[in-house]
């Protein structure tokens, strides 16, 4: 405490996981940035974190491996994942061998990999290489900070071994607070999801592996290279999905994700109750962990978590960043995305202040930048959840959710485009059109799930196989001039509406006598929306474009 200093350019509020790489961040940028980072737990922590947030996808896993450089961590003390895998319920969830799966099949190039995360492990990695870079450390907690926006903020805190407050001027209040969202309450930011889900979860020290669960030569001969252990697997089921994530400190995540209008929160929040329902939905999954029960880490529950914002930046000088801002939902990992997009805008923005720039413009640009992108998002999980018991809708979802994924924001973000888009009307106009796609299939997968009485089993859907798929996948490493970069983002922009059109032309064509199914399609015929997609599949089909035929058949 004898080495705190009264003034700083910034104060990172919360050194978590997405504090702490806000932080190296901004020093990497600009490194004569002074930071103090206020946390409320000592560094180091424990390496299995009590902390949800273990799995990351392709913008995460560029942002930590690529542009914060943590290359060398990553391969020496956290897993690589092999990619997201679906499983989903068939013959009572007794013989994983019976589900219908969705997964990579091959490993993908490492430059486009993702990672399974150690909370823990990865956040003293970052302190401490934060202390060696001249960042201030004090563990305690944020009291208040007031705001000055003609002058310094004053931010105030109670250091864990002193009960004396102490205050700090700093330009810029960075909230990564997490839930506590201490900026968010105080400035009255809060708005309400309409998306309704809750979760529980907890650590087992042991390695399980999913691969053991079935020795079925055909199950078994689907992985032609990688570890089915390390994907992100997802047991799912009528309202509710199971994750299992490998950690390399040997101990495995299990999460419970459901709707509570299909899955009352009161049936799964203690571990014995969580072990009940698990019996009930994911028989061979719980007889799995009774196995390891005695090595049980931890147990956490959250009883709905994601909710939205109306703000995360200002020109005022103040942000905030992961969960202090808005929190999406864990299927598809999308937490990490959401970091690695607000931090990178958070940078911008302090440094070209610090820089002497006039930020007033740029800062309500960035703000709806990343508001519409997470607002966007949100349509992927809002009302789906009935869908997840529902194997052809889910598999046909999963894989156009996945590539669409990687053909817009994942090439925005690998060629640093999201930060620029005010500089590139052209691509607003494309993620313009990226979103309205979005809204119509989202939708239309709500309406076939609800005409839909077909069933799958035992199919594989290796993402590989769709030459769209990994053309999308592996384009975004491709080393591209702006003028090839538009291109490419243009022509990814019509794959997906060209891909939404394929899906909705293909469903329409089931062959089937069921009412239900015949008086939906006739509604479907009349919605303009859903024919202008269809008519551009039409259209690029005639043209002697021709996509796999990835949805499944009835």
């Amino acid at each position: 405490m004898s080495e705190l200093i009264e003034r700083y350019d910034v104060a990172v509020l919360g050194g978590g996981a997405a504090g702490l790489t806000l932080a190296l961040q901004i020093k990497q940028a600009r490194p004569e940035t002074s930071i103090l980072v206020i946390e409320r737990q000592q560094h180091p922590v424990p390496e299995a974190a009590h902390k949800v947030g273990e799995s990351t996808v392709e913008i995460g896993g560029r942002y930590l491996r690529d542009v914060l450089g943590l290359r060398e961590h990553l391969d020496n003390d956290q897993l690589d994942k092999f990619g997201i895998r679906m499983f989903f319920s068939a013959g009572g969830n007794e013989d994983i061998a019976v589900r219908s799966e969705v997964g990579h099949a091959v490993l993908p190039p490492y430059a486009v990999s993702s990672f399974q995360l150690d909370r823990g492990r990865l956040e003293n990695f970052l302190a401490k290489d934060l202390a060696g870079r001249g960042v201030q450390f004090v563990y305690g907690k944020v009291d208040d900070v007031e705001l000055n926006p003609g002058g310094r903020h004053l931010v105030t805190f109670t250091p864990n071994d002193d009960d004396r407050a102490r205050q700090v001027e700093v330009r810029w209040a960075l909230d990564a607070t997490g839930r506590y969202s201490l900026l968010k309450r105080k400035l009255g930011l809060a708005k309400e999801s309409e998306h309704k889900a809750g979760s529980v979860w907890f650590r087992i020290g042991h390695p399980i592996d999913i691969n053991d669960w079935s020795d079925d030569p055909q199950w078994q001969g689907r992985i032609r290279s990688g570890r089915r252990e390390l994907s992100t697997n997802h047991l799912m089921g009528p309202g509710y999905w199971v994750w299992l994530i490998r950690l390399a400190s040997d101990a495995i995540s299990i999460g419970i994700v459901a709707d509570p209008r299909l899955h009352p929160f009161d049936t799964m929040n203690r571990f014995e109750r969580a072990m009940e329902w698990l019996r009930e939905h994911e028989p061979q999954c719980a007889r799995v962990v009774e196995q390891h029960q005695d090595k049980l880490q931890d147990f956490r529950v959250l009883r709905n978590y994601p909710y939205a914002v109306q703000q995360v930046y200002s020109a005022d000088r103040w942000a905030l960043t992961g969960e202090a801002g808005m929190f999406l939902d864990p299927f598809y990992s999308p937490g990490f995305d959401m970091i690695s997009i607000s931090n990178g805008l958070i940078t911008d923005l302090v440094t070209r202040d610090l820089a002497g720039e006039d930020i007033t413009e740029l800062a309500a640009i960035h703000n709806q930048m990343y508001l519409t992108i997470g607002e966007g998002w949100f349509k992927i999980y809002t009302n789906q959840y009935p869908l997840m018991g529902n194997a052809r809708v889910m598999q046909a979802k999963v894989v156009w959710d996945t590539a669409v994924y990687w053909a817009v924001p994942s090439l925005l973000y690998f060629h640093d485009k999201i930060r620029q888009l005010v500089d590139h009307p052209q691509l607003v106009w494309g993620l313009a059109r990226f979103q309205g796609a979005m809204d119509h299939v989202q939708r239309f997968f709500r309406e076939w799930d609800a005409v839909d009485t077909s069933a799958n089993t035992r199919t594989f859907a290796s993402f590989y196989d769709y030459g769209f798929m990994k053309r999308c996948h592996v384009g975004l490493v491709a080393d591209l001039t702006i003028e090839e970069f538009d291109a490419q983002f243009a022509e990814n922009v019509r794959l997906v509406e060209r891909i939404s059109g394929q899906l909705i032309a293909t469903v329409m064509a089931d062959d089937t006598t069921d009412p239900a199914f015949l008086a939906q399609v006739e509604k479907w015929r009349a919605d303009g929306e859903l024919m202008r997609l269809a008519g551009i599949y039409e259209q690029d089909l005639e043209a002697g474009i021709v996509e796999d035929a990835w949805v499944p058949s009835r």
